[in-house]
């Protein structure tokens, strides 16, 4: 097999070494990829970015599988272009990817199916929203409607702060377009859990749960980020939790994917909050989670490819999906500065071997040598018969590596 991947980060670096371990895979492309997909075993980067010159590459190589790691292709309808080809591919179509493109109609489907979620409202004015915030009780979540890198979440703690943040989203639309459309959301106290699954439109599959942690400081401090670490499996979530969350929130969505006629043979992964309410749906991602899949997929026993190819099949009531025991922790490097600005281009060094396993994500290899090309540089998941004993290899193997601004969070699991 030829397997097509498509996006740049440390997810992506994530999926490459999975679909490699297929002892049917041939090649991996990845594109663009990054400095750790060049030297994952099988794997060759391209650096293509666009859907229509990765539809080409496509067909002239004869791919057979492709799986988008990006939600931006996802929204812009890159499954619908390769399925009129007659190609294979992981993901929802562009109908189906609005779940995650568009928080207005993800909480609009909810709403419709049942689904145990936030109360909210819509605007598309800005004063009118503003209006709103005299009405409301604090803290107050505010959602760009569109995509925003994992950083289109404000919780606000008073007027001020909600009003400010209105205002960059739909004023000075700090996300180019993504937030002149927000939701202001009632604010849930409790702990999140990302329960990544995939679906062929008649079952959907739940992974093994995890944990992220978004904020940039340690005791979740400070602005969102894309996530600076994940655990897995998540030990809030219990048995309790999962069957509400498969009786409230899984199920219905099922119904409510088969009701649309939603075209959906793909990842979606339920972002939820779980509280002394019960469980609720904070978001949907069309896609695997960054970092959740580095936390998550080196914990599957199962053949990665072997489970992707019964979701497009159609078949994955009859897949067996099993986990390995243990407990997995990520642990997220960044640039000083991110998520703001920061800069670029310095080189990434490692003292001596590493325990765990490293995902690179914004680095780039250039004359053999690794340098730091993004906010998010870098992850190493480490693996335990215990969480502490994952944290305690993940955070030894950190003390290996160095660049210039190197920053992580130092309660990742804790």
């Amino acid at each position: 097999m030829k397997v097509l991947i498509i996006g740049s980060g440390g997810r992506e670096h994530a999926l490459v070494s999975a679909v490699a371990e297929n002892s049917s895979v041939e090649v991996v492309f990845c594109a663009p990829g990054n400095g750790g997909t060049h030297r994952e075993n099988k794997c060759e980067n391209i650096n293509i970015t666009k859907i229509d010159e990765l539809l080409s590459f496509a067909l002239e190589n004869r791919i057979d599988i492709t799986i988008v790691g990006s939600e931006e292709f996802l929204v812009q309808g890159i499954v619908d272009k390769f399925k009129e080809n007659g190609l294979k591919i992981l993901g929802p179509s562009h109908k189906a990817a609005r779940l995650e493109g568009s928080k207005a109609y993800s909480k609009e489907f909810m709403k419709k199916y049942g689904i145990k979620t936030a109360a909210y409202e819509v605007f598309e004015n800005a004063n009118e929203a503003t209006e709103y915030l005299k009405k409301c009780e604090y803290p107050i979540v505010i959602k760009a409607d569109g995509l925003a890198a994992g950083k289109g979440v404000v919780i606000c703690k008073d007027f001020t702060e909600a009003k400010t943040s209105i205002n960059d989203f739909m004023v000075l639309d700090i996300f180019k377009g993504s937030g002149k459309k927000i939701v202001i959301e009632e604010f849930l106290d409790g702990v999140e859990a990302s329960i990544l699954s995939i679906t062929d439109g008649k079952i959907i599959l739940p992974f093994i749960s995890s944990k992220d942690h978004k904020q940039i400081y340690d005791g979740d401090k400070g602005p969102n980020t894309g996530g600076m670490g994940a655990i897995a499996p998540n030990p809030y979530c219990n048995k309790k939790v999962l069957e509400e969350f498969q009786k409230q929130i899984l199920e219905p969505t099922l119904v409510g994917i088969k009701q649309e006629a939603l075209d959906y043979k793909g990842i979606i992964f339920f972002g939820i909050m779980i509280t002394i309410k019960g469980v609720y749906l904070i978001e949907y991602n069309a896609r695997l989670g960054d970092p959740e899949t580095q936390a998550v997929l080196p914990l599957m026993k199962s053949d990665f490819m072997e489970l992707v190819i019964s979701a497009i099949e159609g078949e994955l009531v009859n897949f067996d999906l099993e986990w390995k025991a243990g407990y997995s922790c990520c642990v997220i490097a960044a640039s000083k500065g991110y998520p703001g600005s920061y800069n670029t281009g310095f080189e990434i060094s490692q003292s001596s071997k590493l325990q765990g396993k490293l995902f690179l994500a914004g680095a780039k290899e250039e004359d053999n040598i690794l340098r730091t090309a993004g906010g998010r540089v870098l992850g190493i998941t480490a693996f335990a018969e215990t969480l502490e004993g994952a944290r305690d290899i993940a955070y030894a193997d950190m003390k290996k590596i160095k660049f210039q601004g190197m920053y992580y969070r130092t309660d990742i699991g804790k």
